[in-house]
């Protein structure tokens, strides 16, 4: 029997360790593997080398800084987790790794802007609810 899989996406926000501590619970109860997604800044197009190449290599670092405790916190649950660092935009991304892995789940936050802006731009996660392939639990 395959085990399962679940995603989980994480933008540092305060609300990140609430998705953590549902993920954990969920791969505990599912006994799935987990696919740490965090999806940083887009890397400049306009800059020369080798400020190009210093200012990628700053948003790769700050990214891998971001992920360490929760990586922790997978690794002392003893819950197999596999992070992807990955370019904007946030909802694409996260809908093409729950694809591509097979995903039985995605769990991530209900961050939000405020209404208007809400309802003109969207969110990460009504896109993702909206084009993923497979159920998506939203933490509050």
């Amino acid at each position: 029997m395959d085990r399962k899989k679940l995603i989980t996406a994480i933008d540092g926000s305060i609300h990140s360790s609430q998705v953590i501590d549902q993920t954990i619970e969920y791969a505990r109860l599912l006994h799935a593997d987990v696919v740490l997604v965090h999806c940083h800044k887009k890397f400049p197009t306009l800059l020369g080398e080798p400020q190009r190449n210093s200012h990628i290599a700053s948003i790769i670092s700050a990214a891998e800084e971001l992920i360490k405790p929760y990586l922790k916190r997978f690794s002392n649950a003893e819950i197999t987790c596999d992070p992807r660092l990955l370019e904007e935009p946030a909802a694409a991304m996260i809908i093409d790794v729950a694809r591509l892995e097979g995903c039985d789940l995605i769990i991530m936050g209900s961050r939000g802007l405020g209404n208007l802006s809400g309802l003109i731009l969207g969110s990460v996660t009504n896109k993702v609810l909206q084009g993923a392939p497979c159920s998506v639990l939203v933490v509050r």
